[in-house]
């Protein structure tokens, strides 16, 4: 594994963000436009985990800033906190998409994919140390906890990760923002603020 980072492994987390922007450990690389690191504050406690990045995040290098961003940023503020006291960051750190004429359309990666790129989430949990890592989503529940059962029984449960520490399972913002039914849509909203 090392010989995709060159000749040493990261010693710090700014190291391994350089490394992860040149990555080319599997096919995603070609097709997106940019890595997308994680972000946020270096020392907290909590690290949010999403599944991978989306149009808008491919273009700006910056996760969850697209529309299920959007629903997190209310969570947290519904919470009482905001985005600058956490780590924010996706399982998966390239857009996986396929081109219909002018729009990307998002396609979930699948588990070899998201079992490569676990490589950089592990660095940012290695440098990080967060408390608690919570997992939005069915794919980055995956990917902290090597877990593929369904989400719909796990929503609102601590598992031990990959890495040793808590992981939190919750419902991925996209996954509301598809909900059809309205007081569907707000008990996931709520359960989500709960989460946080």
């Amino acid at each position: 594994q090392a010989a995709h980072m060159g000749d040493a492994l990261p010693e710090t987390l700014d190291q391994a963000r350089t490394a992860a922007m040149t990555c080319q450990r599997c096919a995603l690389c070609d097709g997106a436009t940019q890595t997308v690191w994680g972000t946020g504050a270096t020392d907290a406690a909590l690290m949010i985990v999403g599944e991978q990045p989306g149009d808008q995040e491919d273009l700006t290098g910056t996760p969850f800033v697209g529309p299920a961003g959007q629903v997190l940023r209310q969570a947290m503020t519904a919470a009482g906190f905001g985005p600058d006291q956490v780590w924010l960051t996706n399982a998966v750190k390239h857009f996986k998409f396929t081109p219909q004429g002018k729009q990307r359309l998002h396609v979930t990666p699948d588990r070899t994919e998201v079992d490569t790129c676990r490589w950089w989430l592990g660095w940012e949990l290695a440098f990080l140390r967060p408390k608690v890592t919570l997992a939005l989503g069915a794919m980055a529940a995956l990917a902290l906890t090597g877990n593929d059962a369904r989400l719909s029984a796990r929503r609102g449960t601590v598992e031990r990760g990959l890495h040793e520490g808590p992981v939190l399972i919750s419902w991925h913002p996209a996954y509301i923002l598809r909900l059809s039914d309205p007081v569907a849509q707000n008990r996931a909203r709520d359960d989500l603020t709960q989460d946080l």
